[in-house]
């Protein structure tokens, strides 16, 4: 255990999980789209549900995905400026399965130069988030490391050729996940790294032909 643990983030409140949590899970969707938000339909499961005009969880939530941080002090104004910046958003509620964590929101995201993304996640507590599904593709990370995501062909190789692109600009994996629906389709690559990826790596990667997109999540 560590101070963060016992006091809790630096954040505008009232709640860690609700509000600085909810901040973050807006930051992580902001980076898998790779672009600013033009349109967001936010559903909201559980707790997230029940309260989240109490909480403020509908104000941090559209903050993250302005690009804020927990602290920010423009959090209570969140509504204006995403008019002012054209971010079109709504909010209902939704069943997400019994299995999903009472404080989960799935985004569904359109970009303002056309990217799409569907991200799901969930604020488990003291302003730590996970990531658990992103279009479709089932996988797990917090944002705590930085990361790598890769939507790619699901063939031999494609994984270590990534793996071996970071090695060689001494970037470490710190972990991995993969996740695919159907061998030799389409599958999803989340790599957590102890370093920074560049720029540079990033235009590498994405220049495969087996790569259809890659984005760089910084730490959050």
């Amino acid at each position: 255990m560590n101070l963060y643990d016992i006091i809790g983030p630096i954040m505008v409140g009232p709640s860690s999980s609700h509000t600085a949590g909810a901040v973050r899970l807006g930051n992580l969707a902001l980076a898998i789209l790779g672009e600013p938000v033009q349109q967001a339909n936010i559903e909201l499961h559980g707790s997230f549900a029940q309260t989240y005009q109490g909480h403020g969880t509908d104000l941090a939530l559209v903050a993250g995905l302005l690009g804020w941080t927990p602290d920010d002090l423009r959090i209570p104004q969140s509504f204006d400026y995403a008019h002012k910046a054209e971010l079109d958003y709504s909010f209902v509620k939704a069943n997400l399965g019994d299995l999903a964590h009472p404080n989960t929101v799935r985004f569904r995201l359109i970009g303002k130069n056309g990217a799409s993304s569907e991200v799901t996640g969930a604020s488990v507590g003291g302003g730590s988030v996970v990531i658990t599904n992103v279009d479709g593709f089932s996988l797990e990370f917090t944002g705590e490391l930085t990361a790598l995501l890769t939507m790619h062909v699901d063939k031999p190789g494609v994984v270590a050729l990534v793996t071996s692109i970071l090695s060689n600009q001494g970037v470490n994996v710190a972990a991995m996940r993969l996740s695919r629906q159907d061998k030799g389709g389409l599958a999803v690559m989340v790599l957590e790294t102890d370093q920074t990826i560049t720029n540079e790596v990033i235009a590498v990667i994405k220049a495969m032909p087996q790569i259809k997109a890659v984005r760089r999540i910084q730490r959050v």
